[in-house]
Order: C-alpha cells, then structure tokens, then sequence
C-alpha cells in the first residue's frame, strides 16, 4: 500500500488487441524474409507469363490442319515477297551510286515508282502474268463479304492488280448489297464474277485451291469457282485520278 500523498502509480496494462498491434507495427522484416519475399514475386510473375503465353498458344493449337497449312503458306509467301523488295531496293541504290549518269537514273527510277505508283492506285492499265477466277452464282448465294475474303487472300498471295469485272480493285474498295446484288464501290455487278488478277501464279492459284480456302467456301454455297493460270493477264479497267482537296507534299 503507498502512501497517500505518494505519486506511484501501477503501471498500465495492455490489452490483447493492444499487444498484438504493437508487434506488428512496425512492421519487423528481416533480411531472410524480404528475400524470400522477393523470390515469391519473381516465381508469381514466371507464373502468370506462362499462362498468358499458353492461352495465346491455345489459338494455334485448335486450329485445323489446312488452316495451319495455309498459315504457314502465307508467311512464307510474305517473307518471301519482303525478300524480293529488300533486293530490288538494294539494286536501285547500287544502280544510283554506280551509274555514270546519275541525274538520268534518277528519273528513270521516278518514272518507274510512277508507274507502279499508278498501278496501285488504279490509274493507269497492267497486264502481267496472273490468273483468272471465274464465280458462277446462279442461286443468288454469294455474299458480299465472300467477295471481299476472295479480295484478301488474292493480296495475301502477291496479287498487284486486280479487277472484278469492269471495276478496278484499289486499296480502299469496298463491297455493299446482298446476293444477287452486290455493289463494288457503289456500282452494282452482276454474277459470273470474273476476277482478273496479275501476279504469280503459282502463288494465286493455291492460295484460292488450299482446303478450307476460297474455292470449297464458295462451292458450300453452291456456286462454281473456277481456277485458270495465264501467262498474260490484261487489267485495264481505270479510277479516276483525284487530286487531293487538302493534302499537300511536304517535300521542299
């Protein structure tokens, strides 16, 4: 017992919820535990990029045989064609820095990009080796965006010019209607659709023949694709060529 007029006091006593909060905080981490800690990190991340590899995978792995087939055909088609114009490059630059009039060559090489240029964009007539694909639709079946596919994969092939009967294909063509009356870029055609297209065609016509391709799509909706190579290809239907309203060269 103290004394009355004494100033000791008991100390005072802390609860269990009190206790506990005072040993966690602040946190005591050891150096043992933060590298433990960094190591579950590392391993978590390994983790969650492999799952997210194996789901990007998965795409591939439940395709069919002939879409991986055509996959591959495509690649090696592209590379191919990355290859062919990395070289023609190289021989430009090599015919510029060796040729005694370099002045000429210039704009021999100008009229030239010109031509291609207006190969492109549909202003000028080509004619090349290539194929033609001739779609037979007497019940109406063939759908505009079977056209457009028909389009994709001919490009995906190396086709450089291509024409749907009397309308030439360019970059920004575009297919409206429904079977029986389709409209390439707003002006209507009408079945057998007879494409015309230049380039190689020991690229264009397996690309539209692979299983599960062009052909056997169209022939599920009952119309008839047929398929015929020719050394020369004639393209001669033509768009205007627009001056553009805003756009202007940026070369001084």
């Amino acid at each position: 017992m103290s004394d009355q007029g004494g100033t000791d006091r008991e100390p005072r006593r802390l609860t269990g919820r009190q206790r506990l909060a005072a040993g966690l905080w602040p946190p005591r981490v050891t150096r043992a535990q933060l590298i433990v800690a960094v190591l579950l990190f590392g391993l978590g991340l390994g983790l969650a990029i492999q799952v997210r590899s194996n789901n990007d995978d998965s795409a591939l792995r439940g395709a069919r045989q002939e879409d991986l087939v055509r996959i591959l055909d495509e690649l090696d088609d592209r590379t191919q064609r990355l290859e062919d114009e990395k070289q023609s490059l190289d021989d430009q630059r090599t015919e510029l820095e060796t040729s005694s009039d370099q002045a000429e060559e210039a704009r021999k090489q100008t009229r030239e990009k010109e031509q291609q240029l207006g190969i492109l964009a549909g202003t000028v007539a080509a004619e090349g080796p290539g194929i033609t694909l001739t779609v037979a639709d007497g019940s109406d079946t063939v759908e505009p965006d079977m056209l457009l596919d028909t389009i994709q994969e001919l490009r995906a092939a190396g086709a450089e010019a291509i024409q749907i009967n009397d309308v030439r294909v360019v970059a920004n063509t575009y297919f409206s209607g429904t079977g029986g009356d389709i409209q390439v870029d707003g002006k209507r055609v009408t079945a057998p659709y007879r494409f015309k297209v230049i380039g190689k065609p020991q690229d264009l016509e397996p690309a539209l023949n692979i299983p599960g391709g062009v052909v056997q799509t169209l022939e599920k909706e009952q119309a008839t694709a047929t398929v015929a190579r020719a050394e020369k290809i004639i393209v001669n239907a033509l768009r205007p060529a627009r001056r553009p309203d805003y756009a202007q060269s940026s070369a001084q």
